[in-house]
């Protein structure tokens, strides 16, 4: 019914903001756009028009309760940006195996698209966990998913309605970029192990073989 459709919107924009989430991916079509042109797999502007444009109609949806709408918008969104990111990559990679750009440019854009490999795990994280912000938010206590978040080992000392944020998703996929390895989050689901190896190998081909090849031509 039309109430319940409210009420449920109502209780999922108290118990999660989605403000992080688009913030951070435009941060994504941001970093894509001060991208040397020669890393870029378009116009620099593309990327960040498209993740725009398509987060204020996710937005839109999630606040009209059109709940399969907004699931379906932001996984378009989340594909653009990592679609984005792996172009950029090879673009990176094939001008350090060229030697065609220079090493500032080189390690410029490694440290771009290493920050932009976090924020766009991070989404994934978010929007794949445990059915997603909007299952989530129905449940109310986290108490399954593809994570093991530490609040969950700790019976009654955790909020009753806790649920994981994008800040946690967000220390998740740091910790990958950084350590390899999820740290104090064991993961149990076979798609989230897949997408953090995909996370690690982007870390690691952006930090040990790309920057540490750039800074060596200094």
């Amino acid at each position: 019914m039309p109430e319940t459709k409210t009420e449920v919107v109502s209780k999922s924009e108290s118990a999660q903001s989605r403000w992080p989430v688009v913030l951070a991916l435009l941060a994504v079509g941001g970093l894509n756009a001060i991208l040397p042109e020669e890393l870029s797999p378009g116009p620099g502007w593309l990327l960040l028009a498209i993740t725009a444009v398509l987060a204020v109609l996710t937005i839109l949806a999630h606040r009209t309760g059109r709940l399969g709408m907004n699931e379906i918008l932001s996984h378009i969104l989340l594909s653009a940006v990592t679609i984005g990111l792996i172009a950029s990559l090879v673009l990176l990679i094939h001008g350090l195996l060229t030697k065609t750009e220079s090493p500032q440019m080189l390690l410029r854009g490694a440290i771009a698209l290493w920050v932009s490999n976090v924020l766009v795990f991070a989404s994934w994280y978010w929007r794949l966990d445990a059915g997603g912000p909007n299952q989530r938010d129905l449940r109310g206590a986290h108490t399954e998913g593809a994570f093991l978040f530490p609040q969950m080992m700790i019976p009654g000392r955790h909020p009753k309605r806790w649920t994981p944020g994008f800040v946690d998703y967000l220390f998740l996929a740091f910790n990958t970029s950084t350590a390899f390895s999820p740290t104090d989050v064991p993961v149990l689901s076979g798609w989230a192990k897949l997408m953090m190896m995909v996370q690690a190998s982007i870390s690691l081909a952006t930090v040990a073989l790309i920057a540490a090849r750039a800074v060596n031509i200094l």
